[in-house]
């Protein structure tokens, strides 16, 4: 994909101009990469989201009964939606479980959002400085079925973006900022989002179904309503932005090896294909 080999190039030439070893890149969020894992746990991160904004969720066990539908399966860790199921009832539910590989990777069960609009927010923050907030892009992702509660992503053919961040003046976006600081102090991240309108999102009237934190795509980059010239300016700004967050990490705080086991983890995923609806997301 061209937006995401620029975006590698990009932030190289940005990091080797910095002085910044590009390498740590891959530290950014090392905080929150679960070591006896080997991945970022979705529960982990759910755990790290105030309750108010986080959907019901759980490892999914043949005794898990959920208490209403819909509600989706996913892989503990996965990327662009691989292994996402929208399930609408039991029959549903017991087929999925029936057909899932006895060795696959540990599948969660979530609830969904209500949230009427699906929106994605692309975050760049400093946390070690006074001034947090790089960067925040706001998109709305939107599918041309019918379907209300889609398994929105990069490969559906079906889900197209939309940039709304002009929508929202410096307030709102810090306003907003604020609200998803609350989940962690990331210094890079993606939020998936369900909110019934732009203002729903800025006042905190919101369910976050989704943190990614191991390189994810700003997917302002794949609005439709952003002409060639802006998206490659936004490139420069993004990259350039994260040499400087990536040149930013203590020295001193002990290195994980990330990018290795992620590979060997990525490995190990070999979803059964199975029917599906479709809704969310990840990945550079």
């Amino acid at each position: 994909m061209i937006v995401r080999t620029l975006l590698v190039l990009g932030f190289i030439w940005h990091a080797l101009r910095q002085r910044v070893k590009p390498w740590l890149f891959f530290q950014l969020n090392a905080d929150y990469f679960n070591d006896s894992k080997g991945l970022y746990s979705k529960l982990d991160m759910d755990q790290s989201i105030p309750r108010r904004w986080r959907l019901q969720q759980s490892l999914d066990t043949d005794g898990t009964k959920p208490e209403q539908y819909p509600v989706f399966l996913k892989p503990e860790w996965g990327q662009n939606s691989a292994g996402v199921i929208r399930i609408d009832n039991e029959i549903q539910l017991e087929a999925a479980r029936a057909n899932r590989a006895q060795d696959s990777v540990p599948y969660l069960i979530q609830e969904g959002a209500q949230g009427k609009r699906e929106f994605e927010v692309f975050v760049i923050c400093s946390p070690d400085s006074k001034k947090c907030l790089r960067t925040l892009s706001v998109t709305q992702v939107l599918n041309t079925s019918n379907d209300a509660h889609p398994v929105n992503g990069i490969y559906n053919s079906e889900t197209f973006y939309l940039d709304k961040t002009h929508e929202l003046n410096r307030k709102q976006a810090d306003q907003l900022a604020l609200h998803l600081s609350q989940a962690g102090p990331f210094r890079m991240a993606r939020y998936g989002i369900r909110a019934d309108s732009i203002e729903a999102l800025v006042q905190g009237e919101f369910k976050i179904f989704e943190i990614n934190l191991f390189l994810p795509m700003p997917l302002v980059l794949l609005s439709k309503n952003l002409g060639t010239f802006e998206k490659l300016r936004l490139i420069g700004q993004l990259t350039g932005q994260l040499a400087q967050v990536t040149g930013e990490i203590p020295e001193a705080r002990k290195r994980k090896s990330i990018f290795f086991r992620k590979l060997f983890y990525l490995n190990r995923l070999n979803f059964k294909k199975l029917p599906a609806k479709t809704e969310e997301e990840m990945v550079l």
